[in-house]
């Protein structure tokens, strides 16, 4: 159970400001708001398209790997309720590292690896975009149309941020509301005597059955991921002390419920040899449904989620990409905006990093680049909640049991031992792109600074 920390003595005015109590910008989000943010994040695209990538790691049962990713996010979730709360003004993970173990290049490192994650989650979508849905419509290469697809929503990234925001209103509620329309459908054809409620316990796997669910819940956490990014609103929330903790855990605990449901329903209600070479899943709960619902209109909803999803991760990545060049992390190129205010450049560096992605790898493969560049940050967030343990604080914060850090630290070792030699290389490749800029960024600011 959670606990709050006693303060030791009245905290002056830096103290308050240092902590988050004073803050520029305006406190509008409520506790509703925040969870319908954070609830908004997590309830992806990726489970549209990668839900029949777990059955085929683990069989009918594919419930089991997303009960099990959920206990990972929440283990990390936990960290980040106490970070957040502990220093409300700090922001997103490379600044909690810094805080943490004052190195600088370990802080580029993790926040070029939450960079570097949004650019492989945007280039899976894409490939997720090119797959079985739009085939429902069109036959074409997929890579020509992933890429085309990079380019639609680079230009509407280049826009403007106004103009992206109200897409992505409407894509959420729709990619919500087909999650739910997926899991009513699923249900009533059990209910109506189709499928088979026996293969919810079935793990057709020639694996040890823990392995098979270990392997299958790496592909299960992709589904959770989007959480993280809201600790950088934490400073325009009202008590974000207060209110934090509950929308975070409260969030990922309702998106899982969701996904579990959803798990349940597809593992009954659609064969096993379909579901995992299908990039389209949900259409099979679609087809068999005693509703007539038509699948061509699924098709839609499910490429309008995936579009969501892509255009929010690659805002995601190019915004990074600005603020890292606006604090001398990456060359200043990098920061230029046009007359839209929009960041041209990292738009475009977005675009080529992740189509060159689309173009080396498969679906299954960049999401799981995915999910190893985001463990990456949560060792760091879960290692520099541990060390600033040591900093207490003068203000009442939400304190996590210590033992949740450590489990979340087992939990991303075992994540990352699932992971491929390729897709290790991808990440890997990632990572020196962005030591190579912090390394020419630093050049130049030598060579700039007076003897």
């Amino acid at each position: 159970m959670a606990e709050a920390t006693v303060p030791t003595q009245a905290a002056g005015p830096a103290a308050r400001a240092e902590q988050g109590d004073a803050t520029d910008l305006r406190r509008a989000i409520t506790l509703p708001r925040m969870f319908l943010f954070i609830l908004g994040d997590v309830l992806g695209a990726g489970v549209y398209v990668l839900i029949g990538t777990v059955a085929g790691e683990v069989g009918g049962a594919v419930w089991a790997p997303f009960l099990l990713a959920l206990t990972f996010a929440l283990f990390t979730a936990f960290s980040y309720a106490e970070l957040v709360t502990k220093y409300p003004r700090a922001g997103g993970a490379s600044v909690f590292v810094q805080r943490a173990f004052g190195n600088d290049l370990l802080s580029f490192v993790v926040g070029f690896a939450m960079l570097s994650a949004a650019i492989a989650a945007g280039a899976s979508l894409a490939s997720a975009f090119a797959g079985d849905y739009l085939g429902q419509f069109v036959s074409i290469d997929p890579r020509i149309a992933a890429v085309v697809f990079l380019v639609l929503v680079a230009a509407l990234n280049l826009r403007g941020i106004d103009e992206s925001m109200k897409v992505n209103v409407v894509l959420t509620v729709i990619e919500v509301g087909g999650l739910l329309l997926a899991i009513v459908l699923g249900f009533a054809t059990v209910a109506t005597g189709g499928g088979d409620p026996s293969q919810l316990t079935s793990f057709a796997t020639d694996r040890p059955m823990a392995l098979a669910i270990l392997s299958g819940s790496v592909i299960a956490f992709y589904a959770f991921l989007g959480f993280e990014t809201s600790a950088n609103v934490a400073e325009e929330c009202i008590e974000p002390r207060r209110i934090y903790p509950i929308a975070l855990l409260s969030a990922i605990a309702v998106a899982g419920v969701v996904y579990l449901l959803l798990g349940a329903a597809i593992g009954m209600v659609v064969p096993l040899d379909e579901l995992a070479d299908s990039s389209a899943p949900l259409l099979g709960l679609i087809e068999r449904s005693p509703v007539a619902f038509p699948v061509w209109l699924f098709s839609i909803i499910a490429l309008l989620a995936v579009s969501n999803g892509a255009l929010l991760f690659t805002i995601a990545a190019s915004r990074l990409l600005y603020g890292m060049a606006r604090e001398g992390l990456v060359p200043p190129v990098l920061g230029r905006l046009n007359t839209r205010k929009t960041p041209p450049v990292a738009v475009a560096v977005t675009l080529v990093l992740t189509a060159g992605l689309v173009l080396t790898g498969d679906l299954e493969t960049l999401a799981e680049t995915t999910v190893l560049l985001l463990v990456i940050v949560f060792a760091g967030i879960n290692a520099a909640v541990l060390a600033l343990r040591r900093q207490p604080v003068d203000a009442p914060h939400f304190r996590t049991p210590v033992v949740m850090p450590i489990l979340a630290l087992v939990s991303v070792v075992a994540v990352m031992t699932q992971q491929t030699a390729a897709t290790w290389g991808r990440a890997g490749i990632l990572l020196v792109v962005g030591l190579v800029l912090y390394g020419l960024s630093r050049l130049a600011t030598r060579r700039g600074s007076p003897a």
